[in-house]
């Protein structure tokens, strides 16, 4: 199963499966890449390559040394599949193959009747993007024509497949009447694309992610008297609903689920950070936070994302400055121990994958 998500993973540390042809620079095996979004309408988008284990310098713009052209506008979500990074730039529309090294395969334009392209998850040779207008687009893995298309709700935003079956976000419509959030949760056959039910969540559904044959829920809320908050979905069990918490992001890995509810009070511009864990094996909220000795100031720090290492079970945090500075990233040992913390090398983080 492939997830929007934010840590997608190759399993295999076998070499040979690595594709780096057409690189410009030497690559360890282990490795990780970082989705900074940049500054919409400010061209900035970039592509940011890490080391985790140490053995390579940093390169804040690996798109760039390896094609020689910029990534371009709003980088919004990538995911790893098969040992390829495939990325939505959204606000140049269009969705980008890339190989293990991030030199460009093939990329799909979007065309500009279609609505903006939003997240990504992948299964069975096929990519699945959300759009809104109320598209999923399920394209060839290997040749990004697109071979089949749902239609039906507003706008939507996170997707994430588990047995055959895509569950997708309906976050909101907008008219004359201003914005109406909604609370569906599509469950789309992946083989046909078409629509099988539709699940009842909590309003304004956003991010999903799939670990261990469970759907996670991130909804938004309607900005008003309904606030962020987690469920879980199962799907082996009526798709029943459970309730985890309020948190504004969330990832996944090796059995776990953490979340964050990172609020800002835009009148005084501070944020507060509450950390805490969904065991899934043990079905265990853990309201304490899962990190034991981080910098202080990442309670303060606006997170956007974050994301998990399943080779090492590492934690990463990647907060935003927006567009004041680069993003910074904070690094945790599967245990919450604070390991390190660099620059993403671009601004707002969006979202990292590793390859091994």
């Amino acid at each position: 199963m492939a997830t929007l998500g934010v840590s997608l993973v190759a399993c295999s540390e076998d070499e040979d499966l690595f594709d780096d042809s057409g690189s410009k620079v030497t690559l360890p095996s282990h490795r990780a890449f970082i989705l900074n979004e940049g500054t919409q309408g400010a061209n900035n988008a970039t592509l940011s390559f890490y080391a985790p284990d140490g053995n390579a310098d940093f390169i804040k713009d690996i798109f760039y040394t390896q094609n020689q052209a910029k990534l371009g506008d709003t980088g919004q979500s990538m995911i790893e599949y098969n040992n390829d990074l495939y990325a939505i730039i959204a606000g140049s529309r269009y969705l980008v193959r890339m190989n293990t090294a991030g030199v460009e395969k093939q990329r799909y334009a979007i065309p500009e009747s279609e609505g903006d392209p939003r997240y990504l998850a992948a299964d069975d040779g096929y990519i699945y993007m959300t759009q809104y207008g109320g598209q999923v687009t399920k394209l060839d893995a290997n040749t990004l024509k697109v071979v089949g298309t749902f239609k039906g709700g507003a706008n939507l935003e996170g997707i994430a497949e588990c047995d055959g079956k895509l569950y997708v976000a309906n976050s909101y419509l907008k008219n004359d009447a201003g914005y109406q959030y909604q609370t569906d949760l599509f469950v789309i056959n992946a083989a046909n694309m078409q629509w099988e039910t539709t699940l009842a969540v909590d309003i304004n559904p956003n991010q999903v992610l799939e670990e261990d044959g469970k759907i996670f829920l991130i909804s938004w809320g309607n900005y008003a008297d309904k606030g962020y908050s987690a469920q879980m979905i199962e799907p082996q069990n009526g798709n029943k609903p459970t309730s985890l918490g309020v948190a504004t992001n969330m990832t996944v890995g090796d059995d776990m689920v953490y979340f964050v509810n990172s609020e800002t009070d835009w009148n005084t511009f501070t944020t507060t950070n509450t950390f805490f864990s969904y065991n899934i094996k043990t079905a265990t909220v853990n309201s304490s936070s899962f990190l034991k000795n981080a910098p202080a100031e990442l309670a303060t720090s606006s997170v956007y994302m974050m994301s998990v290492d399943d080779e090492k079970g590492d934690i990463y945090i990647g907060v935003t400055f927006y567009s004041n500075s680069n993003g910074t990233m904070y690094r945790f040992d599967r245990n919450g121990n604070f390991v390190e913390k660099f620059d993403c090398g671009g601004q707002n983080p969006k979202t990292m994958v590793f390859i091994d």
